[in-house]
Protein backbone atom coordinates (compact mmCIF):
# COMPACT_ATOMS: atom_id res chain seq x y z
CA UNK A 1 0.00 0.00 0.00
CA UNK A 2 0.87 3.29 -1.01
CA UNK A 3 1.94 6.45 1.65
CA UNK A 4 -0.35 7.96 0.43
CA UNK A 5 -3.41 5.70 0.26
CA UNK A 6 -2.36 5.04 3.75
CA UNK A 7 -2.92 8.39 5.02
CA UNK A 8 -6.27 8.24 3.47
CA UNK A 9 -7.48 5.06 5.12
CA UNK A 10 -6.00 7.35 8.38
CA UNK A 11 -8.20 10.16 7.14
CA UNK A 12 -11.22 7.90 7.03
CA UNK A 13 -10.75 6.82 10.65
CA UNK A 14 -10.15 10.21 11.59
CA UNK A 15 -13.35 11.72 9.82
CA UNK A 16 -15.66 9.38 11.76
CA UNK A 17 -14.64 11.04 14.41
CA UNK A 18 -14.31 14.90 13.93
CA UNK A 19 -17.51 15.03 11.58
CA UNK A 20 -19.92 15.84 14.57
CA UNK A 21 -17.33 17.91 16.05
CA UNK A 22 -14.86 19.92 13.53
CA UNK A 23 -16.09 23.51 13.51
CA UNK A 24 -13.02 25.10 12.25
CA UNK A 25 -11.61 28.77 13.89
CA UNK A 26 -13.26 30.16 16.49
CA UNK A 27 -16.53 30.98 15.60
CA UNK A 28 -18.56 34.33 17.09
CA UNK A 29 -21.34 33.39 18.99
CA UNK A 30 -23.87 35.57 16.68
CA UNK A 31 -22.60 34.07 13.21
CA UNK A 32 -19.89 33.01 10.94
CA UNK A 33 -16.34 32.12 11.95
CA UNK A 34 -14.04 34.53 11.33
CA UNK A 35 -10.87 33.30 11.64
CA UNK A 36 -9.30 30.32 9.13
CA UNK A 37 -6.73 28.41 10.69
CA UNK A 38 -4.18 27.47 8.00
CA UNK A 39 -0.72 26.48 7.24
CA UNK A 40 2.29 28.14 5.17
CA UNK A 41 5.46 27.54 3.46
CA UNK A 42 8.85 28.90 4.61
CA UNK A 43 10.42 31.40 2.97
CA UNK A 44 7.16 32.35 0.87
CA UNK A 45 3.89 33.82 0.83
CA UNK A 46 0.69 31.98 0.20
CA UNK A 47 -2.75 33.99 -1.71
CA UNK A 48 -4.34 33.92 0.77
CA UNK A 49 -1.36 35.85 2.92
CA UNK A 50 -0.88 37.98 -0.01
CA UNK A 51 -4.67 39.14 0.20
CA UNK A 52 -4.92 39.79 3.85
CA UNK A 53 -2.05 42.17 3.59
CA UNK A 54 -3.80 43.50 0.39
CA UNK A 55 -7.07 44.25 2.96
CA UNK A 56 -8.83 41.60 0.78
CA UNK A 57 -10.16 39.31 3.05
CA UNK A 58 -12.22 42.16 5.17
CA UNK A 59 -12.93 40.73 8.71
CA UNK A 60 -11.62 37.64 7.88
CA UNK A 61 -8.40 36.67 9.66
CA UNK A 62 -5.86 34.20 8.84
CA UNK A 63 -4.60 31.81 11.68
CA UNK A 64 -1.26 30.44 11.04
CA UNK A 65 -0.31 26.65 12.32
CA UNK A 66 2.64 25.91 11.12
CA UNK A 67 3.97 25.23 7.72
CA UNK A 68 3.03 22.50 5.39
CA UNK A 69 5.26 19.65 4.39
CA UNK A 70 3.14 18.86 1.00
CA UNK A 71 -0.34 19.29 -0.67
CA UNK A 72 -1.60 15.82 0.40
CA UNK A 73 -0.91 16.80 3.99
CA UNK A 74 -2.36 20.02 3.80
CA UNK A 75 -5.98 18.87 2.85
CA UNK A 76 -5.56 15.96 4.76
CA UNK A 77 -5.10 18.05 7.44
CA UNK A 78 -8.42 20.16 6.42
CA UNK A 79 -9.89 17.01 5.93
CA UNK A 80 -9.70 16.02 9.27
CA UNK A 81 -10.22 19.42 10.92
CA UNK A 82 -6.80 20.04 12.07
CA UNK A 83 -7.41 23.11 9.27
CA UNK A 84 -9.66 25.27 7.96
CA UNK A 85 -8.72 25.11 4.48
CA UNK A 86 -5.77 24.07 2.80
CA UNK A 87 -4.33 23.44 -0.70
CA UNK A 88 -3.10 20.48 -2.82
CA UNK A 89 -2.17 19.55 -6.62
CA UNK A 90 -5.97 18.42 -8.17
CA UNK A 91 -4.69 14.95 -8.74
CA UNK A 92 -4.32 14.74 -4.81
CA UNK A 93 -7.38 16.72 -4.34
CA UNK A 94 -9.29 13.86 -6.70
CA UNK A 95 -7.57 10.72 -4.75
CA UNK A 96 -8.92 12.36 -1.10
CA UNK A 97 -12.43 12.97 -2.69
CA UNK A 98 -12.40 9.55 -3.62
CA UNK A 99 -11.57 8.14 -0.67
CA UNK A 100 -15.27 9.85 0.54
CA UNK A 101 -13.47 12.73 1.95
CA UNK A 102 -16.05 15.49 2.32
CA UNK A 103 -13.75 18.28 0.77
CA UNK A 104 -14.94 20.37 -1.80
CA UNK A 105 -12.20 22.56 -4.17
CA UNK A 106 -12.99 26.33 -4.63
CA UNK A 107 -10.06 28.52 -5.89
CA UNK A 108 -6.79 28.00 -7.72
CA UNK A 109 -3.88 28.92 -6.37
CA UNK A 110 -0.54 27.71 -8.43
CA UNK A 111 0.01 26.52 -11.83
CA UNK A 112 1.98 26.58 -14.89
CA UNK A 113 2.34 28.92 -17.41
CA UNK A 114 5.40 30.18 -19.96
CA UNK A 115 7.05 32.43 -16.43
CA UNK A 116 6.05 30.09 -13.68
CA UNK A 117 6.19 26.19 -14.32
CA UNK A 118 7.68 23.16 -12.92
CA UNK A 119 11.11 21.23 -14.60
CA UNK A 120 12.51 18.31 -14.47
CA UNK A 121 16.13 19.36 -14.51
CA UNK A 122 19.71 17.22 -14.60
CA UNK A 123 22.97 18.57 -14.01
CA UNK A 124 24.78 19.99 -17.11
CA UNK A 125 27.32 17.06 -17.35
CA UNK A 126 24.07 14.45 -16.51
CA UNK A 127 24.09 10.94 -19.54
CA UNK A 128 19.68 11.52 -18.81
CA UNK A 129 18.46 13.23 -21.93
CA UNK A 130 15.28 10.92 -22.73
CA UNK A 131 12.81 9.31 -21.02
CA UNK A 132 14.00 5.77 -21.39
CA UNK A 133 17.46 7.25 -19.54
CA UNK A 134 15.35 7.51 -16.32
CA UNK A 135 15.19 3.94 -15.82
CA UNK A 136 16.83 2.92 -12.41
CA UNK A 137 17.43 6.69 -11.60
CA UNK A 138 16.54 8.53 -8.40
CA UNK A 139 14.05 11.58 -9.04
CA UNK A 140 13.32 14.10 -6.32
CA UNK A 141 10.18 15.82 -5.94
CA UNK A 142 8.76 17.79 -3.06
CA UNK A 143 5.97 15.13 -2.04
CA UNK A 144 5.18 11.59 -3.66
CA UNK A 145 1.95 10.84 -4.93
CA UNK A 146 0.87 14.89 -6.11
CA UNK A 147 1.59 17.16 -9.39
CA UNK A 148 5.51 16.53 -9.95
CA UNK A 149 4.94 11.96 -10.03
CA UNK A 150 1.76 12.83 -11.95
CA UNK A 151 3.52 15.02 -14.81
CA UNK A 152 6.58 12.76 -14.84
CA UNK A 153 4.50 9.23 -15.17
CA UNK A 154 2.31 10.92 -17.87
CA UNK A 155 5.84 12.31 -19.68
CA UNK A 156 6.95 8.72 -19.12
CA UNK A 157 4.03 6.93 -20.34
CA UNK A 158 4.03 9.38 -23.55
CA UNK A 159 7.55 8.68 -24.45
CA UNK A 160 6.57 5.14 -24.78
CA UNK A 161 8.06 3.28 -21.68
CA UNK A 162 5.91 0.43 -20.35
CA UNK A 163 4.44 0.50 -16.65
CA UNK A 164 6.93 -2.01 -15.70
CA UNK A 165 9.38 0.39 -16.66
CA UNK A 166 8.14 3.25 -15.03
CA UNK A 167 8.32 1.30 -12.14
CA UNK A 168 11.87 1.05 -12.40
CA UNK A 169 12.14 5.23 -11.75
CA UNK A 170 13.32 5.69 -8.35
CA UNK A 171 11.08 8.27 -6.83
CA UNK A 172 12.13 10.41 -3.67
CA UNK A 173 10.50 12.27 -1.51
CA UNK A 174 12.61 15.86 -0.61
CA UNK A 175 11.65 18.88 0.66
CA UNK A 176 11.92 22.01 -2.11
CA UNK A 177 14.58 23.99 -0.19
CA UNK A 178 16.86 20.79 -0.39
CA UNK A 179 16.30 19.50 -4.11
CA UNK A 180 18.99 21.96 -6.03
CA UNK A 181 21.57 21.18 -3.34
CA UNK A 182 20.54 17.00 -3.52
CA UNK A 183 20.85 17.48 -7.43
CA UNK A 184 24.38 19.11 -7.14
CA UNK A 185 25.74 16.86 -4.91
CA UNK A 186 24.26 14.13 -6.97
CA UNK A 187 22.51 12.20 -4.13
CA UNK A 188 19.54 12.51 -7.05
CA UNK A 189 19.87 12.14 -10.22
CA UNK A 190 17.06 14.23 -11.44
CA UNK A 191 15.02 17.25 -9.09
CA UNK A 192 11.67 18.67 -10.26
CA UNK A 193 11.76 22.20 -9.66
CA UNK A 194 9.28 24.90 -9.83
CA UNK A 195 9.00 29.05 -8.95
CA UNK A 196 11.62 30.68 -7.29
CA UNK A 197 13.28 27.60 -6.37
CA UNK A 198 13.63 26.86 -10.18
CA UNK A 199 14.94 30.33 -10.53
CA UNK A 200 17.04 30.34 -8.11
CA UNK A 201 18.87 27.01 -9.26
CA UNK A 202 18.59 28.00 -12.58
CA UNK A 203 20.58 31.53 -11.80
CA UNK A 204 23.26 29.36 -10.38
CA UNK A 205 23.57 27.92 -13.66
CA UNK A 206 25.03 24.37 -14.38
CA UNK A 207 21.60 22.41 -14.34
CA UNK A 208 19.35 21.64 -17.79
CA UNK A 209 15.75 20.78 -18.05
CA UNK A 210 14.86 17.37 -19.79
CA UNK A 211 11.39 18.51 -19.88
CA UNK A 212 8.55 20.90 -18.48
CA UNK A 213 4.72 20.46 -17.36
CA UNK A 214 4.06 23.33 -19.35
CA UNK A 215 5.73 22.37 -22.25
CA UNK A 216 3.60 18.62 -21.55
CA UNK A 217 0.31 20.07 -20.77
CA UNK A 218 0.57 24.10 -21.75
CA UNK A 219 -0.68 26.63 -19.75
CA UNK A 220 -3.01 25.43 -16.58
CA UNK A 221 -3.92 25.53 -12.57
CA UNK A 222 -2.60 22.69 -11.03
CA UNK A 223 -4.09 23.15 -7.45
CA UNK A 224 -6.78 24.52 -5.57
CA UNK A 225 -7.45 25.79 -1.98
CA UNK A 226 -10.48 23.28 -0.13
CA UNK A 227 -12.72 23.61 2.76
CA UNK A 228 -15.01 21.04 4.48
CA UNK A 229 -18.05 20.48 3.35
CA UNK A 230 -19.47 21.22 6.62
CA UNK A 231 -17.78 24.32 7.07
CA UNK A 232 -18.90 25.54 3.60
CA UNK A 233 -22.41 24.58 4.99
CA UNK A 234 -22.44 26.34 8.41
CA UNK A 235 -19.89 29.51 6.36
CA UNK A 236 -21.28 30.54 2.95
CA UNK A 237 -19.94 34.24 3.42
CA UNK A 238 -17.07 34.12 5.09
CA UNK A 239 -15.52 31.45 2.47
CA UNK A 240 -17.36 33.68 -0.55
CA UNK A 241 -14.79 36.50 1.08
CA UNK A 242 -11.98 34.04 1.27
CA UNK A 243 -12.32 32.84 -2.48
CA UNK A 244 -12.92 36.08 -3.53
CA UNK A 245 -10.12 37.92 -1.91
CA UNK A 246 -7.40 34.52 -3.12
CA UNK A 247 -9.12 35.88 -6.92
CA UNK A 248 -8.65 39.39 -6.35
CA UNK A 249 -4.68 38.91 -4.90
CA UNK A 250 -4.44 36.48 -8.42
CA UNK A 251 -5.25 39.58 -9.99
CA UNK A 252 -3.68 42.67 -8.37
CA UNK A 253 -0.41 40.60 -8.74
CA UNK A 254 -1.22 40.14 -12.19
CA UNK A 255 -1.45 43.02 -12.93
CA UNK A 256 1.39 44.64 -11.32
CA UNK A 257 5.23 45.51 -12.41
CA UNK A 258 6.98 42.41 -10.84
CA UNK A 259 8.95 44.67 -8.95
CA UNK A 260 6.10 45.96 -6.82
CA UNK A 261 5.07 42.45 -6.32
CA UNK A 262 8.31 41.10 -5.28
CA UNK A 263 8.61 44.12 -2.22
CA UNK A 264 5.08 43.30 -0.71
CA UNK A 265 5.76 39.70 -0.61
CA UNK A 266 9.76 40.94 0.99
CA UNK A 267 7.29 43.28 3.35
CA UNK A 268 5.35 40.60 4.11
CA UNK A 269 8.31 38.03 5.37
CA UNK A 270 9.89 40.68 7.19
CA UNK A 271 6.18 41.66 9.54
CA UNK A 272 5.25 38.22 10.22
CA UNK A 273 8.45 38.07 12.12
CA UNK A 274 9.12 33.93 11.09
CA UNK A 275 12.94 34.13 11.13
CA UNK A 276 13.01 33.64 7.54
CA UNK A 277 15.13 34.40 4.62
CA UNK A 278 13.39 36.44 1.94
CA UNK A 279 15.79 35.21 -0.98
CA UNK A 280 13.32 32.93 -2.83
CA UNK A 281 10.43 35.20 -3.31
CA UNK A 282 13.06 38.15 -5.11
CA UNK A 283 12.32 35.28 -7.77
CA UNK A 284 8.95 35.88 -8.13
CA UNK A 285 7.60 35.91 -11.78
CA UNK A 286 3.93 34.67 -11.34
CA UNK A 287 1.26 32.43 -9.76
CA UNK A 288 0.58 30.22 -12.80
CA UNK A 289 -2.65 30.42 -12.60
CA UNK A 290 -4.68 30.24 -15.41
CA UNK A 291 -8.20 30.84 -14.76
CA UNK A 292 -9.26 34.80 -13.75
CA UNK A 293 -9.33 35.44 -9.93
CA UNK A 294 -8.70 31.86 -9.54
CA UNK A 295 -11.69 30.03 -11.51
CA UNK A 296 -11.42 26.57 -11.61
CA UNK A 297 -12.43 24.52 -14.92
CA UNK A 298 -12.89 20.79 -15.58
CA UNK A 299 -10.42 20.32 -17.68
CA UNK A 300 -8.23 21.14 -14.50
CA UNK A 301 -8.97 18.14 -13.27
CA UNK A 302 -10.12 15.65 -15.86
CA UNK A 303 -6.46 15.41 -16.49
CA UNK A 304 -5.73 14.00 -13.34
CA UNK A 305 -8.99 11.76 -13.65
CA UNK A 306 -7.99 10.27 -16.66
CA UNK A 307 -4.29 9.65 -15.76
CA UNK A 308 -5.69 7.70 -12.50
CA UNK A 309 -8.27 5.81 -13.71
CA UNK A 310 -5.72 4.66 -16.58
CA UNK A 311 -3.16 3.73 -14.22
CA UNK A 312 -5.48 1.59 -11.99
CA UNK A 313 -5.73 4.29 -9.11
CA UNK A 314 -9.37 5.01 -9.22
CA UNK A 315 -12.04 2.07 -8.70
CA UNK A 316 -15.42 1.96 -10.30
CA UNK A 317 -17.13 4.97 -12.24
CA UNK A 318 -14.94 7.77 -12.78
CA UNK A 319 -15.52 10.92 -11.09
CA UNK A 320 -17.46 13.61 -12.26
CA UNK A 321 -15.27 17.20 -12.22
CA UNK A 322 -18.57 19.24 -10.95
CA UNK A 323 -18.94 16.88 -7.69
CA UNK A 324 -14.97 17.85 -6.73
CA UNK A 325 -14.64 21.68 -7.69
CA UNK A 326 -17.13 24.68 -7.66
CA UNK A 327 -17.00 27.94 -8.40
CA UNK A 328 -20.03 29.37 -6.34
CA UNK A 329 -18.03 31.55 -3.58
CA UNK A 330 -15.94 33.02 -6.45
CA UNK A 331 -17.06 36.57 -7.06
CA UNK A 332 -15.21 36.15 -10.73
CA UNK A 333 -17.86 33.52 -11.47
CA UNK A 334 -20.04 36.42 -12.38
CA UNK A 335 -18.18 39.03 -13.87
CA UNK A 336 -16.84 40.54 -10.30
CA UNK A 337 -14.22 40.91 -8.16
CA UNK A 338 -11.83 43.56 -9.55
CA UNK A 339 -9.32 44.61 -7.38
Amino acid sequence: MSPFRRTLAAVAALLALTSATACGGDAEASGQTKELRYQGSVGQVTLPELAADLGYLGDVKLKWIGNVTGGPQDIQATATGQSDFGGAFNGAIVKLATANAPITAVVSYYGSDAQTFQGYYVLDDSPIRTARDLIGRKVGMNTLGAHAEAVLKIWLARNGLSPAEIAQVELVAIPPVNSEQSLRQRQIDVAVLGGVIRDKAVAGGGVRTIFTDYELLGAFSGGSYVFRDDFLKRNPDTVKTFVSGVGRAIEWARSQPRETVVARLEAIIAKRGRNEDPALVRYWKSSGVAGKGGLITDREFTTWIDWLADTGELKGDKPKPGDIYTNRYNSFASGGGAA
